[in-house]
């Protein structure tokens, strides 16, 4: 074989093995880090094994969370891009905090015991809880400000202002998760789905504050949900109050429990909001389910066709389509 055959059949052979190492690292499995308090993995805290991820990972990187109680506040930094956090049990691998407005500096944005600010973030068997009490006004569990996150089987606990999804034009999606709280205790400025899920409500007040930018077509919609409550507490819950003008709620097929009013929703003392809220419902179920005529002059229902845009696809579309995994 002369030096120019030899150095083809080397390019080739190169190529080739170039080509066999991309397949092998795209069907590799996710990296995986090991958080338990026992030590029997490689980190005692969850923050130390978030701070230890890749940066700008374009690979979905791992964190198995072993049974615990784990009291830290926790940030996910926007650097820290395809992160899971997955734990054994939901209802044994808590994170929890217990901040709350007005303790020290804190705030509404400040309170949260868990903080997502890194794309492409995914969350599976855990509970998200904030333990600052009813009495403590505005205490966020949850407060998501990232793009295309994955919360699934999770349970998310607190009283005021529970689930807090901040950021207009970002988009979640909620799988058969369990979330419960006093009053606004999901709002925020999001595009989030929460399919399948249990929304508890533990006194007289409002399930969402929706806070929808003008442009946004989509805030949050409820799909196959069921809205359950503390009935001792709660008997008069409304499914939303408009945070800022456009909000935009959508309920389908959803069980209300007999603690949602007949009107459905309330204006916040804002009767300005109640000609730019986009409060809907499309064939509800259960003893809150009120007729038409019973509701809110300012919301309507759904027709069929109407109802059909209501897609995963058609809800995350836009300059980057999104089509969550459930």
């Amino acid at each position: 074989m002369n030096t120019t055959a030899a150095r083809s059949m080397t390019k080739k052979l190169l190529a080739l093995l170039t080509l066999l190492l991309l397949a092998l690292a795209a069907t590799a499995r996710p990296q995986e880090l090991v958080v338990a308090q026992d030590g029997s993995g490689q980190f005692r805290t969850v923050q130390a094994a978030i701070d230890a991820a890749p940066t700008q990972s374009k690979q979905e990187v791992v964190i198995r969370i072993r049974k615990g109680v784990y009291k830290e506040k926790l940030v996910v930094p926007a650097t820290k891009t395809h992160l899971t956090l997955l734990g054994d049990d939901r209802s044994q691998t808590i994170l929890t905090f217990d901040d709350h407005s007005g303790k020290g500096t804190i705030n509404t944005y400040t309170s949260y015991s868990v903080l997502v600010q890194g794309a492409d973030f995914r969350a599976e068997n855990l509970t998200f809880q904030n333990t600052a009490g009813r009495t403590a006004g505005q205490a966020v569990a949850l407060h998501v400000e990232a793009d295309r996150c994955i919360f699934r089987n999770c349970r998310i606990l607190g009283d005021q202002d529970t689930l807090f999804l901040a950021t207009g034009h970002t988009r979640q999606y909620f799988y058969q998760c369990f979330i419960e709280g006093t009053t606004d205790f999901i709002f925020g400025s999001s595009t989030a789905v929460f399919d399948q899920c249990t929304i508890r409500s533990k006194k007289n007040s409002h399930i969402t504050a929706a806070a929808t930018p003008q442009d946004q077509a989509y805030g949050f919609v409820f799909r196959k949900c069921q809205l359950t409550a503390d009935t001792a507490l709660a008997t008069n819950v409304s499914l939303g109050r408009p945070w800022q003008p456009y909000a935009q709620v959508a309920y389908l097929h959803t069980y209300m429990g007999p603690h949602i009013r007949p009107a459905g929703w309330d204006n916040w003392k804002k009767p300005e909001s109640e000609k730019t809220a986009r409060y809907i419902e499309y064939r509800s179920t259960g003893p809150g389910a009120a007729p038409a005529t019973t509701r809110v002059a300012w919301s309507r229902q759904l027709s069929a066709r109407e109802a059909r845009a209501y897609t995963l696809k058609r809800i995350f579309a836009g300059p980057e389509p999104w089509k969550p995994r459930a």
